[in-house]
């Protein structure tokens, strides 16, 4: 039984106990902020759910991964400590958990337009919470999709956080491909052995091989670093998701970036973001294999940040330290907001 069928018999387990309407708990603070709500942005309702311990505080726009990886229902297990800090927004983009709607048009899934809403959700904020300008966070697919963003409207915010920056695909399916070939010979079984043979070598631009190689990358510890299991297990004691908006969420992540497959595949940092006009920070676990270290550190010795760059790398983590090393993410993010402000 796979993955997805075991997630879809927890959510049929689940159901009784949960709830038909989504709403985010209170934050018992006199300037608190902690809303759940939909907000039109290109042409379409989209859910945004804003939490904060003082609104006054700089606000965070966290961008997800994936496309279709909404997090919005895993967040607090992991950053709650971060709403001390900012104002921390998570927004289902267009086509994930709740903004996948039925009848939702995945022809609407293009680079220019995801960017346009990032834009359009930007002044949504600064304009309801009186602030200039914001931080920008963006996580593997949400890190392609924020530096294209900064480079275009780098006025808009106060620095661009990258973590686990995709650079260059095709490149990366090469470095993974070595560790991958290590981690096979050495570690697996015979089936998974005769798996990788029958894989072969990059590049993968068929999205169903690329999706056979990401989870076997994963499989060997170079990607997530907490398994689906537990995270559908954190997302069902979420309140701010509905048992329809966890088949919406699973419907999302299913397509995933097959609607911009061609245009994610000619990605290419080195030849489309040479410069940031806006202080920049990149962080990567040290065992990330999805967005190998070692090219996110090649693109930032090579990108020119003339308002200041930081590479930071978490060791012992892969693809998701805000969620490996939790503790430390969140001390570095609080490190950022003292440093730029």
């Amino acid at each position: 039984m796979n993955i997805i069928s075991n997630l879809l018999l927890t959510i049929a387990a689940v159901f009784l106990l949960s709830g038909c309407f989504s709403h985010t708990p209170k934050i018992d603070k006199p300037n608190s902020v902690a809303d759940l709500t939909a907000v039109e942005i290109g042409g379409m309702d989209q859910w945004v759910l804003i939490r904060g311990e003082d609104r006054s505080n700089p606000i965070l726009l966290w961008l997800h991964g994936g496309p279709g990886a909404a997090q919005m229902p895993v967040h607090r297990a992991f950053n709650k400590g971060l709403e001390k800090e900012f104002v921390v927004v998570h927004w289902d983009q267009r086509g994930a958990g709740k903004s996948n709607h039925s009848g939702f048009s995945q022809q609407t899934m293009t680079l220019d337009r995801f960017i346009e809403d990032v834009h359009e959700m930007t002044h949504y904020l600064k304009e309801r919470f009186d602030q200039e300008k914001i931080f920008l966070l963006g996580h593997s697919w949400g890190a392609q999709l924020g530096i294209l963003t900064a480079k275009r409207y780098p006025g808009d915010y106060h620095s661009y956080i990258s973590v686990a920056q995709v650079v260059h695909p095709q490149r990366a399916e090469e470095i993974s491909y070595e560790w991958l070939s290590q981690q096979v010979e050495q570690f697996s079984s015979r089936r998974q052995k005769r798996k990788f043979e029958e894989l072969g070598p990059p590049l993968y631009d068929e999205h169903e091989r690329y999706v056979t190689f990401a989870k076997m990358k994963d499989s060997f510890g170079g990607s997530m670093d907490v398994g689906m299991g537990r995270l559908a297990w954190i997302s069902f004691g979420a309140k701010e998701y509905t048992i329809g908006d966890y088949v919406k969420w699973l419907r999302g992540a299913n397509r995933g970036s097959g609607p911009m497959w061609e245009e994610l595949r000619d990605f290419n940092l080195f030849r489309d973001v040479p410069s940031l006009e806006l202080p920049v920070w990149f962080i990567v676990g040290s065992n990330d294999f999805n967005t190998p270290a070692i090219l996110v550190e090649e693109y930032f010795e090579f990108t020119d940040a003339p308002m200041g760059k930081e590479l930071i790398i978490i060791e012992g983590v892969a693809h998701a330290p805000f969620m490996g090393a939790p503790d430390r993410f969140n001390q570095t993010m609080i490190q950022i907001k003292e440093e730029i402000l």
